[in-house]
C-alpha cells in the first residue's frame, strides 16, 4: 500500500515548506506530490521550486501559470507579487542555467494526474488549475453533482486553501472532524479531498496543513513553522505587499 504525502500552495513561503518536509521524513511516506502553486505570494520561489522539483510529481496551479503568462483576476497585491516572483525565477541568484531549468520546470506542469482512481488537480476535475471549490459549494447542487460526475474515486485538489472532505451526499468534512483519518476505502463513494496550503493557511489556523493518503484513508496534518521568518522576509522585499506576510499570522 502506497502512503503519498500530498501538499498544496506552498506559495514561495520556505520555512513553512522545510517544517512539513521535516514532518513527512517521520511519517513513512514512500513519495511525496504537489497540488500546484509552488510560487505567488511569498518571498522564495526559487528555493521553494528547487525543492518541489524533487517531488514526484506537481501539478500546474494558478499562480504557477501566471509566472509564465498574465496573470488574471488577482488583486493589486497577488498581481505585484507574480510578476516580481516572475523576475526572481528568470533572473535567479545562482545563474542563468538555474533559471532555465525553473522555468523548463514550471512550463513542463500537468494541468491534472491520473492514476488508477485517484485524481489529483490544482482547482477542481472539471477546470483543474482554476476553479474554486469552498465548503459552501455543498449548497449547489448542480455543481457539486458535475464535479462528482467527472471523478472515478476521489480527486485530491488545493487552491482554496482550505482542507476539508466533500462527499458526494454533499456534505463537507473539517479535518478537525476526521479524527485520526477519513476513511476512503468504499469503491462506491466518491470524495473530492482539499489538502489545505503548506504555504498559506485561510482556515484560521495558522499552522501549514498537508495530507496523507494511503489508499484506504486521508489523514490531515497540520504543521507549526516559523511564521515571523516569513514575514520578516516580505517586510525585507519592497515588491511584495507586508500584508501577504501578516495574513500568515492569522491563516487568513
Amino acid at each position: 500500500m502506497t502512503r503519498t504525502a500530498i501538499l498544496s500552495d506552498i506559495h514561495g513561503n520556505l520555512a513553512a515548506l522545510e517544517a512539513v518536509l521535516e514532518d513527512v521524513r517521520g511519517e513513512n511516506v514512500d513519495r511525496i506530490v504537489c497540488l500546484g502553486d509552488v510560487i505567488g505570494y511569498g518571498p522564495s520561489p526559487c528555493q521553494c521550486l528547487d525543492k518541489v522539483m524533487e517531488f514526484d510529481f506537481c501539478v500546474l496551479g494558478n499562480h504557477d501559470s501566471s509566472a509564465l503568462f498574465d496573470p488574471e483576476g488577482f488583486n493589486m497585491a497577488a498581481e505585484q507579487a507574480i510578476f516580481w516572483t516572475r523576475s526572481q525565477i528568470e533572473c535567479g541568484p545562482d545563474g542563468p542555467e538555474a533559471s532555465k531549468r525553473r522555468m523548463k520546470y514550471l512550463c513542463s506542469l500537468p494541468r491534472l494526474v491520473e492514476e488508477d482512481r485517484a485524481m489529483f488537480v490544482h482547482g477542481s476535475p472539471r477546470s483543474p488549475t482554476n476553479e474554486y471549490v469552498f465548503p459552501e459549494d455543498t449548497q449547489n447542487v448542480k455543481k457539486m453533482e458535475k464535479l462528482f460526475s467527472l471523478v472515478t474515486h476521489v480527486c485530491f485538489q488545493g487552491h482554496t486553501h482550505v482542507p476539508g472532505v466533500f462527499t458526494n451526499d454533499l456534505r463537507f468534512v473539517r479535518p478537525i472532524d476526521t479524527g485520526s483519518g477519513y476513511v476512503v476505502s468504499d469503491p462506491q463513494q466518491r470524495f473530492l479531498i482539499n489538502v489545505g496550503s503548506v504555504g498559506q493557511p485561510r482556515d484560521g489556523d495558522s499552522r501549514s496543513c498537508y495530507a496523507i493518503y494511503d489508499e484506504e484513508r486521508v489523514e490531515f496534518r497540520r504543521v507549526v513553522y516559523d511564521v515571523e521568518r516569513t514575514v520578516q522576509a516580505i517586510e525585507a522585499e519592497p515588491d511584495l505587499d507586508d500584508l501577504l506576510g501578516y495574513r500568515l499570522r492569522e491563516g487568513r
